[in-house]
Parts: structure tokens; C-alpha cells; sequence
């Protein structure tokens, strides 16, 4: 069982309305997503494209219903861009995060990413660093981790499908090179299987410098559709690869068991995409919560 105390459940919105493809979902607005998370019984939410651009404006809608930002994704680009535009942005997401009492900021390299290509399978064509890559990229994550502690905030990095940390291998050189007192890993269940890599070896390595995890799930039987019909990343989401913990594949139990034995503190936080019109957000929603605190406790 996890501690109510230590780990607070959250869920993202892109269940309700899907950034990438905001014909998803488009249906769905910002004050029934957020009410229907709050009625399925979650405390915490990532920000989505339909949130109030206003911290004061989402933060009174959110408090209403008692509900905290935890989280945001943030689109680095320190392959591609000078390091100090990459800095400007990310402070200004920093500070709408702070103002919206958020700890944490969740940072993936975009650079290069095939996760928004609709023709290219997702599978395939990945792009790959050289050292001289690796380097810029550790080196501005590290530069924007100080910026964030410095804040009071902490740095997460994604590992993501079609982004240039995907692999097991790319994972596991990454957290060598980053320093662990300024990046640190959000852990993604479903990315990794997605992936081919089995989630629980790699939380068990990581789980002492991971700050932020999303439960996703996946339906193992749409992932080998997506390698052997080449889909495109999106066109998985469209799909149905991924889903909520406990509808799928993903085995959640050893992991809420590292969670648990290595004390973990944060939030965790269901984020499975699918089509809303396929998997109606609430049901899922309460799916999800159900079957986690059955598991947990929370």
C-alpha cells in the first residue's frame, strides 16, 4: 500500500481532449473535464490546451473543485534552439507553475521527435545522438535543473516513444550523465512497454531519482499492430494502444511495490490518450481510480 501522506493520485486531461490532435475530444470543454476528474475522485491534474492561460482564473476554477496542478509538459529544444530561448520559455512555464503551487515541471526533447509525424511509423526512423549531441543535451537539462531548484521547483525529464530517450540504453546513459541533484526521471509505465522494456527493472534501478510518474497502460495486442501495420505514433493513440491502469497489459503491481518500498514522495498520475468518442473519459477515469486504490490504498 502507498501512503496518502507521501503520494497523491492525479490524471491528465489529454483522456478528455488530446493536444496533439485536438479533433479528439474537441467536444469535451475545460469546466467538464475538470469536474468529471474531481467526481471520479482525483486530487491533482497536469494542464492541458483548453486550461486558462490565467493561473489565477484555472487556479480558482481547480480550487473549486479541489483540485491541484501537479505537473505540465514542457517542449525542450536544446538540440535545435540557443540554449537562452529555451531557457525564456522554460521559465515562463516555471512561474505559471509556481503561481498554480506546482513542484514539478516535466521536461521532453523535441528535437528530432517523430511522435507527432503521421507518416512515419513509430517504429522506425528514430532519430539517435552523437556525443557531441548527448552533451548539449545534458548540459542545458542540467543548466535548466538549476534554474528550476533555484526556484523551489524540480526538473523531470520523459523519457518518450519517437523522442531521442526511448531506448533502455538511452535511458540508462542519460541518467548516468545528468547531475541527480538538479534532473530527475519521470517514469512512464507506458511508454516504456510501449517501447519493448519491461517497466519494473527499470523503476527498481531509478525509483530513488524519480520525482513524478505517470500510470499509463497498454494494450499489447494494438502495439503489435502498430509495429506491424507501421503506424505512426498518433495513429497508435487513435487506436487504442494505450488505455488506464488496469484495462490493459501492463503488470502495475511490482511497480506499486517499488513505490512503496523505496518511499516514494509525489504524485502519481494516470495519463492514458486514447479517443474520447472510443473510451469515454469518465468511465475510464473511474476505472482507473477504482483499480488503484484497490492496489494502493490511495
Amino acid at each position: 500500500m502507498l501512503d496518502s501522506k507521501k503520494v497523491s493520485l492525479g490524471i491528465a486531461p489529454i483522456g478528455w481532449t488530446n493536444d496533439d490532435m485536438p479533433d479528439l475530444g474537441k467536444e469535451n470543454t475545460f469546466q467538464q473535464c475538470i469536474s468529471e476528474m474531481a467526481l471520479a475522485g482525483f486530487k491533482g491534474c497536469e494542464v492541458g490546451s483548453k486550461y486558462p492561460k490565467d493561473a489565477e482564473e484555472l487556479k480558482k476554477a481547480l480550487d473549486l473543485r479541489g483540485i491541484q496542478v501537479c505537473n505540465q509538459w514542457f517542449s525542450s529544444f536544446l538540440l535545435t534552439k540557443p540554449y537562452e530561448e529555451v531557457e525564456k520559455e522554460f521559465v515562463e512555464q516555471l512561474n505559471f507553475l509556481k503561481a498554480l503551487g506546482a513542484k514539478v515541471i516535466g521536461a521532453s526533447e523535441q528535437s528530432y521527435s517523430t511522435q507527432g509525424k503521421l507518416d512515419q511509423p513509430i517504429f522506425e526512423g528514430k532519430y539517435v545522438m552523437n556525443d557531441k549531441e548527448w552533451d548539449r543535451l545534458i548540459d542545458g537539462l542540467n543548466r535548466l535543473g538549476k534554474v528550476a531548484k533555484d526556484n523551489g521547483m524540480t526538473l523531470t525529464y520523459h523519457h518518450h516513444m519517437g523522442t531521442v530517450v526511448q531506448t533502455e540504453e538511452e535511458i540508462d546513459r542519460f541518467m548516468r550523465m545528468v547531475d541527480p541533484e538538479l534532473v530527475y526521471l519521470l517514469f512512464d509505465s507506458g511508454h516504456l512497454s510501449f517501447a519493448g522494456i519491461d517497466p519494473e527493472p527499470i523503476l527498481a534501478k531509478y525509483a530513488k531519482r524519480v520525482k513524478h510518474v505517470h500510470l499509463k497502460d497498454i494494450r499489447t495486442a494494438k502495439v503489435n499492430e502498430a509495429r506491424e501495420n507501421k503506424w505512426s505514433f498518433l495513429k497508435g493513440v487513435r487506436e487504442g494502444v494505450f488505455t488506464v491502469p488496469g484495462d490493459g497489459d501492463v503488470n502495475f503491481a511490482p511497480l506499486f511495490r517499488i513505490l512503496e518500498a523505496t518511499n516514494y514522495e509525489g504524485w502519481v498520475v494516470v495519463e492514458a490518450e486514447q479517443d474520447p468518442a472510443k473510451a469515454n473519459p469518465f468511465e475510464y477515469a473511474l476505472k482507473a481510480r477504482k483499480y488503484i486504490s484497490e492496489k494502493t490504498g490511495l
